[in-house]
C-alpha cells in the first residue's frame, strides 16, 4: 500500500467536503476533515461492500451516525464508485440533489440509513448487528458474516439514547460491532469540557464494551484498532479516535467555527496551499487518487464472488435451506388466517394480536420481535421460541428491557438491515419515548411494525400519567406513518395484514387493554385493508369511530333505532388507507350529504377532516382521571346513552 497515495486520498476526502460545503454556502466541513484519516484507512482496509452490487446481502454496514459531517460519506461513495458523482457533490444540499444535508437512505447508493438526528445512528446501528447474529444463527456463518461499523461524535455520545443501546448492545455481547468515536472535543457552542466531562471509555466499559484509545490522525494505529476490535468477538467495541475538527486548516482547526459553517474561500486557499493542493482547483480528484482507493475497494467484490460461490454451493446441496432463504430474502404477499372469533364474544385487541403474532410465527420464520420489559401486557412473545440472548442467537423473542428509545431505534436497524420483519412493543402512551425512532422510521421507508397497547383512558385506574390522548392525532400527523387502531379480534388480524404487507414505511398497531365485543362483518373480510368500511348502514347520519369504540357506536345506533333515527356506523381503523383510496369508495362509506360524526377516546384534534365544520366530534380534549374503566366512560360520555343523546340533541339542534 502506497502511504504517499494513501495521504492523496485523504486530502481528496478533505478537499471534496470543503468544497462541497463552501458552494452550498451551508453545511458542516470541520468533521469530514477530521475524520478523514479514519474513513480512508476503515473504507480502503476493512469495510466489505461493493459498489457493483450495493445490495449484496453479506456485505458490511457503514453508518454515519454523526450525519451532519454528510460531506465525508459523499466523498467516500465517489471514490469509492457507488453511483454518486462529481456533479452530485456540486450539488450538494441543493433542490432534488441525491447528496442532502444529511444523509438520506439509499442502499443502492451506499447509504445504509437516514442519519442526522443525533444518537439514532448509534441505536439503528445496534439493530442491523442483532439482525446481523440472528441471521447467522439461522443461515451460518457461510452465509451471514459481516461487521456494523459506525462513525459517532461527541453529540451522538451525549445523548440519551446512545446510553440506552450501548447497555443494550453490551448486554448481547454484540461482537460484530465496531463504533469509531470522532473525540475532537469540540461542539457548536465551543469546547466539549462546557457540557461534557465524563470518562466515555468508563461508562462503555461498564456497559461491556470493549474500548481502545488512539491518535485519529494516525492511519497506523486506526488500522490496528479496527483490527484488534474486529478480533475482540464477545464485546461491541469503542474506538476513541482523538482528532482535530477541521484538521488541516491554518487558522480553523480545533475552532467551533468550523463545525456548522463554510471555512471561506481565503482559508479553504490557505489549507489547499498548506497541504500542496492546487489552491484555485474545485472538487479536484487526482486520477491517482481515484485509482488506488477504487483499487482498494476491490476487495469488497472479491468478497462478494467468493460469498455467491458458497451460496450456490450451499443451495445446491440443501434445497430446504434455499427456500428458507429465499422466506427471508424475498417476502411474498401475507395472508393472516382468521381468529374465528364468534359474533357476540369479546377480546382484548392485544390479546387477539398475540394470537395473531402466534398464528403467523410458523407461516413467516422471519417476523421477530418483543417488548420494553411488558411483553406479559403487550402479548408479543412468540410460542416455542427462545428469547434472543448471548447463547440462543436464533432466539425470535427480544427483552429489549425499559428502553424505549433504543428499542425503537433497533426495530428499525433490523428492519433496513434486510431479511427480517420486526416489531415492537409498549404501552401507547410510551410513544413519547421512542417518538425520535418512529419518525425515522417513516422517513426512511422502513417497513418497522410498532405495536402500541393500552391504547385509551380505559386502562383505568393508572391515570393519566398512561392514558393515551394526543397520541393518535400525533402519530397521524407524521408523513408516511400508517395507523391501524381495530376494533375488534378479525380487524387485529386485518391490521396485521395490512402492516406485513407494508414494504415502503412503517405502521403502527394500537391495540385495546380491554375486551370489545366482536360484531358482525359479513361480507366485509378485509376491510380493514381499506381503512374504513360501514359497520352498520343507515340513511339519517354518519358516526365513524375506531378501536374500543366502534363497540359503543353500534351500541348507540341501536338505542337511536329506537327513537326512529338511522344511524351509518363506520369503522376508520386507518384513516391512512381510507385517504389513499378513491373518492368513489371514499363518498360510498360516508354517504353523500350525509351529517358526519366522530367518536374516538382521545383528542379530537383532526377528526374535522372527516366531520367538516358543522359535524359533531366525540372525544377527550382533556387529560384523563385515575378510575375504573366504566366510570371514566361514564363522566368523559365515551358510552352508548350518552353517544346516543349527543347524536339525538345534534341533530335536532
Amino acid at each position: 500500500m502506497s502511504r504517499d497515495l494513501e495521504q492523496l486520498a485523504v486530502d481528496t476526502v478533505k478537499t471534496l467536503s470543503m468544497d462541497g460545503v463552501q458552494q452550498a454556502k451551508s453545511g458542516h466541513p470541520g468533521m469530514p476533515m477530521g475524520m478523514a484519516d479514519i474513513a480512508v484507512t476503515l473504507w480502503t482496509r476493512h469495510l466489505m461492500v461493493d459498489p457493483t452490487d450495493p445490495l449484496w446481502p453479506d456485505r458490511d454496514r457503514f453508518v454515519l451516525s454523526n450525519g451532519h459531517g454528510s460531506m465525508l460519506l459523499y466523498s467516500l461513495l465517489h471514490l469509492a464508485g457507488f453511483k454518486v458523482s462529481l456533479d452530485d457533490l456540486r450539488s450538494f444540499r441543493q433542490w432534488g440533489s441525491i447528496t442532502a444535508g444529511h444523509p438520506e437512505r439509499d442502499p443502492m447508493l451506499g447509504i445504509e440509513m437516514t442519519t442526522g438526528p443525533l444518537g439514532q445512528g448509534f441505536g439503528t446501528a445496534v439493530g442491523m448487528a442483532i439482525a446481523e447474529e440472528h441471521l447467522r444463527a439461522v443461515f451460518g456463518a457461510d452465509l451471514v458474516d459481516h461487521h456494523t461499523y459506525a462513525f459517532v461524535g461527541d453529540g451522538d455520545m451525549m445523548e440519551g439514547i446512545s446510553s440506552e443501546a450501548a447497555s443494550l448492545a453490551g448486554h448481547q455481547g454484540l461482537g460484530k460491532i465496531v463504533y469509531l468515536y470522532d473525540d475532537n472535543e469540540i461542539s457548536i457552542d465551543g469546547s466539549t469540557d462546557l457540557a461534557f466531562t465524563e470518562d466515555v471509555a468508563g461508562r462503555m466499559q461498564a456497559m461491556g464494551w470493549h474500548t481502545l484509545d488512539i491518535d485519529g490522525h494516525d492511519r497506523q494505529a486506526i488500522d490496528q484498532a479496527i483490527s484488534e476490535a474486529k478480533a475482540v468477538g464477545d464485546k461491541p467495541s469503542l474506538v476513541i479516535c482523538h482528532t482535530h475538527i477541521a484538521h488541516g486548516s491554518p487558522n480553523l482547526q480545533d475552532s467551533e467555527k468550523s463545525h456548522g459553517s463554510p471555512l471561506g474561500d481565503e482559508e479553504i486557499a490557505a489549507t489547499k496551499e498548506a497541504m500542496g493542493w492546487p489552491v484555485d482547483a474545485r472538487f479536484e480528484v487526482p486520477a491517482e487518487a481515484a485509482g488506488w482507493f477504487a483499487a482498494a475497494m476491490e476487495k469488497g467484490g472479491r468478497a462478494r464472488l467468493a460469498w455467491e460461490e458458497r451460496r450456490d454451493a450451499a443451495f445446491s446441496a440443501d434445497d430446504a435451506l434455499a427456500a428458507r432463504w429465499s422466506a427471508y430474502w424475498e417476502p411474498r404477499p401475507v395472508t393472516v388466517p382468521s381468529l374465528g372469533a364468534e359474533v357476540g364474544s369479546s377480546m382484548a385487541t392485544r390479546a387477539a394480536s398475540g394470537k395473531t403474532i402466534n398464528a403467523l410465527a410458523p407461516m413467516l420464520p422471519n417476523l421477530l420481535g418483543g417488548s420494553a420489559d411488558l411483553a406479559p401486557s403487550n402479548n408479543t412473545m412468540i410460542s416455542g421460541s427462545a428469547a434472543f440472548q448471548v447463547g440462543s442467537r436464533d432466539g425470535r423473542n427480544f427483552h429489549f428491557g425499559v428502553r424505549e428509545h433504543a428499542m425503537g431505534a433497533a426495530l428499525n436497524g433490523m428492519a433496513v438491515h434486510g431479511g427480517l420483519r420486526p416489531y415492537g412493543a409498549t404501552f401507547m402512551v410510551f410513544n413519547d419515548y421512542m417518538r425520535p425512532a418512529t419518525r425515522l422510521a417513516a422517513l426512511m421507508g422502513a417497513p418497522t411494525i410498532f405495536v402500541y397497547t393500552h391504547d385509551s383512558v380505559f386502562l383505568g385506574e393508572d391515570g393519566p400519567t398512561h392514558q393515551p390522548i394526543e397520541h393518535l392525532a400525533s402519530l397521524r400527523a407524521m408523513p408516511n406513518m400508517w395507523v391501524v387502531r381495530p376494533a375488534s379480534a378479525a380487524e387485529t388480524t386485518e391490521a396485521w395484514e395490512l402492516a406485513l404487507n407494508r414494504s415502503d414505511g412503517p405502521t403502527t398497531l394500537v391495540l385495546s387493554r380491554q375486551g370489545l365485543p366482536e360484531f358482525e362483518r359479513t361480507g366485509r373480510d378485509g376491510a380493514t385493508a381499506l381503512g374504513g368500511y360501514v359497520a352498520r348502514d343507515g340513511s339519517d347520519a354518519v358516526l365513524v369511530a375506531t378501536g374500543s369504540e366502534v363497540g359503543v357506536a353500534l351500541g348507540a345506533a341501536e338505542l337511536l333505532a329506537e327513537r326512529g333515527v338511522s344511524l351509518r356506523v363506520v369503522s376508520m381503523p386507518c384513516w391512512e388507507a381510507f385517504f389513499a383510496q378513491d373518492e368513489a369508495y371514499r363518498s360510498g362509506v360516508l354517504g353523500e350529504g350525509l351529517p358526519v360524526a366522530s367518536l374516538e377516546a382521545a383528542t379530537t384534534f383532526g377528526w374535522e377532516r372527516f366531520t367538516g365544520r358543522d359535524g359533531l366530534m366525540m372525544g377527550i380534549d382533556r387529560f384523563g382521571a385515575s378510575a375504573p374503566a366504566a366510570r371514566l366512560a361514564e363522566e368523559f360520555g365515551i358510552d352508548a346513552d350518552a353517544v346516543a343523546d349527543r347524536v339525538a340533541a345534534w341533530l335536532v339542534g
